[in-house]
């Protein structure tokens, strides 16, 4: 069972501006009580919404469907970051170069671009560096001829 640093049981809790309904609910992020199982798996959830997304993954539901091309998603995040897709919107920008993204994952892998420290992938053959490795494996492919198995 897990731990929680902020909470013990018996300590006093000072938690402001919650209904009843949302505090009950709110508690449980402080006691790590998960009351919602999943019937197909293991895992438990805190809130009833949280186990209905968690559903979608093994009935794959899909009900967020793009009116554009028709892409059906499992949750209303997956279709708004596609419909930046359509619309081109990108709201995450870089702090050091303005370059815009739009997946936060996206800007936050950019960022490893200004991180003079950042790890280094590293050809085995004619020991040239990648930022990432995906890039080192197209040198490989394009360069050396090996494909990975």
């Amino acid at each position: 069972e897990k731990k929680f640093d902020r909470f013990e049981p018996g300590e006093e809790l000072h938690c402001w501006g919650w209904s009843n309904g949302t505090l009950r609910v709110h508690i449980r992020s402080h006691t790590g009580e998960r009351p919602y199982q999943c019937p197909y798996c293991d895992k438990a959830f805190s809130k009833n919404d949280g186990l209905k997304m968690h559903i979608r993954t093994h009935t794959r539901e899909k009900p967020y469907k793009c009116n554009e091309c028709n892409k059906a998603f499992s949750q209303k995040r997956g279709l708004d970051e596609h419909m930046r897709t359509h619309t081109g919107e990108k709201p995450f920008q870089c702090d050091v170069c303005d370059l815009s993204f739009s997946l936060k994952k996206m800007l936050s892998r950019h960022k490893l671009t200004h991180n003079p420290n950042r790890p280094m992938a590293e050809c085995q053959l004619c020991h040239k560096k990648f930022t990432r490795n995906d890039y080192l494996k197209v040198h490989m492919e394009n360069v050396h001829g090996e494909t990975e198995s």
